[in-house]
């Protein structure tokens, strides 16, 4: 009985991972970064879209100091 009851479940667990999903090619072609995600979000009519493009502003405002600020530093 017990031999019997493994081979079932090697069965099923084999047929259960040959039904598995395998992701790894769509996501490779469709993957978006979070700043394309949160542009297409900004773009659209949607409630609170004008808050994603000013927190992106803001961000895009930040960074760019920074950047000057770096660059102040390394040429005195």
């Amino acid at each position: 009985m017990s031999k019997r009851l493994i081979v079932i479940g090697t069965l099923l667990s084999l047929a259960l991972f040959g039904c598995a999903k395998d992701d790894t090619t769509q996501t490779s072609t469709t993957t978006r970064t979070q700043r394309e995600k949160d542009s297409i979000l900004a773009g659209s009519q949607i409630p609170g879209a004008k808050a994603v493009k000013k927190a992106m502003t803001v961000a895009d405002s930040a960074t760019a100091r920074q950047t000057r600020i770096d660059t102040s530093q390394q040429n005195p």
